[in-house]
């Protein structure tokens, strides 16, 4: 098959750089080669009865598929470029926030016109952070929720499949040079397209790693995110979320100088497991229907690790980590504070005669036979920091599940227009490193998508 354009990758990357494409160049042939299901087939096999923890499917639904490993997210899309990633830096400030605010009119007009706009501008709880060696993040928030950004997917898919073909369960497992455009090996399944852009994600970030290795695409070590996540009563932030839904709070520790921030923040939500390349790690969700509402909040603690030279495998010291958990609790392991703090795992009874009660069946373990002392010891800074804002973050049976990891791709060498040293081939999304949310990595999309049109 031949194709003017050629996306590898159905996430919030690949997925705006169709809708814009479709919108402003409708004459041209576009495919989305997708290594997971359709969003209607994204089925999770954890039941909570039956199934109670990873089973390690072939293609993970909660990472792969339509919708990318954003589809069963909170939903949130964060309009800010203090956090979430670098995407100013290669368009500049004004242009990113400009398309971050394009792909929430979007998001609005295809099933998000009820939900919520955030925002921490003009906010007490930045004062609040400050008095207590905290600091609070700028930004404003949509939130969607789990079950809203489903429809918004569901929507945007409907309009798109009308004018671009999808290849789903069809991971790309070759990306070739050709004289005047690239080749896109899948299987038994070749085609060829004049443009490609590639948008993998964080779960592609070993398969991009190889496409830069074979084409001697220049790339820098990036960073890995270590942490828990925190699952504790509502009440206890709900000065917090009911004001900004999401809070970015970054926390300098004493010991080690090491910067702690919350991550991920879902009011009301629900702790869930994800598959990356085999290893299980910990997430959280949350919905705005009201009837899915849990009487818990949990987000996530992490620290960032940078690594210089000789080491250049973040992703494999965060995997060793994550794979040792797996190790000792079968999946993910969860701890009550007062035991970790008190140097002794949680046990069954401990965890049923607490006061949080948890929504992932977990297994309960030991977090310091985990995790780095360096990574325990800022975490554990950082609850008793929040503790100071929100009452009760330190009380003894707050839950740490763990580990949490963010993986990052190596940053990939991409010029002004996202474009590689080959002209015609654009890395965006989470997959080129320089991009870390759903907000940022859409409007990578339509910055590309619209550069195309300009030549095409």
């Amino acid at each position: 098959m031949k194709y003017d354009i050629i996306i590898v990758g159905a996430g919030p990357g690949g997925i705006f750089s169709a809708y814009e494409l479709m919108e402003r160049t409708p004459e041209l042939k576009v495919a989305v080669f997708e290594s997971g299901n359709p969003l209607e087939k994204r089925r999770c096999p954890i039941d909570g009865e039956k199934v109670k923890s990873c089973i390690k499917c072939k293609t993970c639904a909660i990472m792969s598929g339509f919708g990318g490993a954003g589809a069963f997210s909170d939903g949130k899309y964060n309009i800010t470029n203090d956090f979430g990633g670098t995407l100013y830096e290669h368009i500049g400030k004004k242009a990113a926030i400009d398309l971050m605010k394009y792909v929430d009119d979007i998001n609005v007009a295809y099933g998000g016109e009820g939900t919520k706009m955030y925002s921490t501008a003009g906010t007490d709880i930045k004062k609040l952070c400050i008095q207590n060696k905290l600091k609070l993040l700028d930004a404003s928030v949509r939130h969607l929720g789990t079950d809203i950004n489903y429809v918004v997917l569901e929507n945007i898919y409907a309009r798109l499949k009308e004018h671009v073909d999808f290849y789903f369960n069809t991971p790309v497992e070759h990306l070739e040079i050709l004289e005047d455009g690239y080749r896109v090996v899948a299987g038994a399944h070749t085609s060829e397209c004049t443009k490609c852009i590639v948008s993998v994600g964080r779960s592609g970030s070993k398969w991009m790693e190889s496409v830069c290795r074979e084409l001697q695409i220049p790339t820098k070590s990036n960073r890995v995110d270590l942490g828990v996540r925190v699952e504790l009563p509502a009440v206890i932030f709900s000065h917090l979320t009911d004001e900004l839904y999401e809070s970015k709070i970054v926390y300098r520790t004493e010991k080690f100088e090491d910067n702690v921030r919350t991550f991920c923040m879902n009011p009301y939500g629900i702790v869930v497991n994800e598959n990356t390349n085999g290893i299980v790690t910990v997430n959280g969700h949350s919905y705005e229907d009201q009837e899915k509402q849990t009487e818990n909040t949990n987000f996530a603690l992490l620290v960032a690790k940078h690594f210089s030279e000789p080491f250049k495998d973040s992703n494999g010291y965060g995997e060793s980590i994550a794979r040792l958990s797996n190790m000792l609790g079968g999946g993910v392991i969860v701890q009550r504070f007062g035991d970790l703090i008190r140097g002794r795992r949680s046990t069954v009874n401990r965890i049923e005669e607490g006061l949080v009660r948890p929504t992932l069946a977990a297994t309960p373990g030991d977090l310091s036979l985990v995790l780095p002392k360096r990574i325990l010891d800022g975490i554990i800074e950082m609850i008793y920091a929040l503790d100071k804002i929100a009452p009760g973050t330190a009380n003894d049976d707050t839950l740490l599940y763990g580990v949490e990891v963010k993986f990052y791709n190596m940053e990939v060498d991409i010029d002004e227009n996202l474009e590689t040293k080959y002209k015609g081939l654009y890395i965006i999304g989470d997959g080129s490193g320089v991009t870390h949310s759903l907000s940022h990595a859409s409007a990578s999309g339509v910055y590309v998508a619209r550069k195309i049109a300009e030549v095409l």
